[in-house]
């Protein structure tokens, strides 16, 4: 049973029904009333009941009489992040998602989904794990398992947590095993669609195979990092700026171990720093762009994202950097893959 057919009841129903129902949902304890199309009619509460008893209403009433007629909602297709913010800042815990037609087509469960980011996502999976031979002899980087799934199964995980529902795996090496752990997606309640390489393509070159994109934002990302990124903080930073392109960064230390001298072009010493530490930003393979961005790559050519992000300068569109403040590993060396399997002991992901 999915999450529409739980929380929802025909207006047909009987009092009894609702009961029967909102005791089985228990601390989710909140039903739609709808039509026979599946419209929206109104929300039914156990408080709701109560109040229609004091009322005088009983058993035998129409569940109509006891509905709030106006319950609070989403538009399918729209940015509801701050919509969805500010129902949780009033402690709802279910938000049902309406069509044009006012029809329920998806029930947000703040337990399951912190919010509906209107993105798709692309995670490129295609790479041969070289460097981590001989683990990846006979198993896709992406599926080596960290703690007790895999690497892959962390993003695309946390991606479902934030209402991505439209999920596409670039593959090549070994991608069959990709195919066959995920399949389309349905146990997750997720759209998962694969764009096969029949060549290596880049790291981002790949994206031109996949079929359709439902919105007109895409997030792409390395499928091989273990991150607990703030994916909305990520999305509200890219939409606000206006940006066509943002590019998620991790810090990266340097520390001097001697003392450094700043000069001027005559070379007069115009300060001294003792041992210092110089931080810089550096790309952590997650990335945020506008559909029509896609038009800069080169069809079955192999295209990095670098030199989509050098065409974007060029033609003076916006690229906005964002701070990764909490945990990010790329897992590229033995060391790396060593480093994953203690930390996943220690980090929420």
């Amino acid at each position: 049973m999915n999450n529409i057919q739980k929380h929802s009841l025909n207006k047909t129903a009987s009092v009894r029904d609702a009961l029967i129902k909102l005791d089985e949902l228990a601390s989710d304890a909140i039903i739609f009333i709808v039509d026979d199309q599946q419209v929206l009619l109104g929300s039914l509460t156990d408080g709701d009941l109560r109040r229609g008893f004091i009322k005088g209403l009983n058993f035998e009433e129409d569940i109509l009489k006891f509905v709030q007629p106006n319950p609070s909602f989403v538009n399918e297709g729209e940015d509801t992040v701050d919509l969805l913010e500010l129902y949780k800042s009033k402690n709802f815990k279910i938000v049902p998602v309406l069509n044009k037609e006012k029809q329920i087509v998806d029930i947000i469960n703040f337990r399951e989904n912190s919010t509906v980011i209107p993105v798709d996502a692309v995670l490129m999976a295609g790479g041969e794990g070289k460097r981590l031979r001989p683990l990846t002899e006979n198993t896709p980087k992406p599926l080596l398992k960290v703690g007790d799934k895999p690497i892959i199964e962390y993003n695309i995980d946390r991606l479902s947590y934030v209402g991505i529902k439209n999920i596409n795996l670039s593959i090549n090496y070994l991608g069959d095993q990709l195919i066959e752990h995920f399949g389309n997606g349905e146990k997750k309640g997720l759209n998962i669609n694969y764009a096969r390489e029949t060549k290596p393509l880049g790291t981002i070159g790949s994206i031109l195979l996949v079929n359709d994109f439902k919105h007109d934002d895409i997030i792409v990302m390395n499928s091989d990092l273990l991150t607990n990124i703030d994916f909305a903080d990520f999305y509200k930073l890219y939409r606000n700026s206006g940006a066509d392109m943002a590019v998620a960064a991790t810090s990266y230390h340097v520390d001097i171990p001697y003392a450094v001298l700043e000069v001027d072009p005559n070379n007069k010493a115009k300060s001294l720093k003792e041992k210092p530490r110089y931080t810089y930003y550096c790309n952590a393979g997650i990335y945020l762009l506008k559909k029509n961005v896609l038009k800069m790559i080169p069809e079955d050519t192999f295209f990095d994202i670098t030199d989509l992000m050098d065409k974007v300068l060029e033609m003076n569109l916006k690229l906005v950097t964002y701070p990764i403040n909490g945990y990010w590993l790329d897992i590229g060396k033995h060391e790396d893959f060593i480093k994953a399997q203690e930390d996943i002991k220690h980090i929420k992901l």
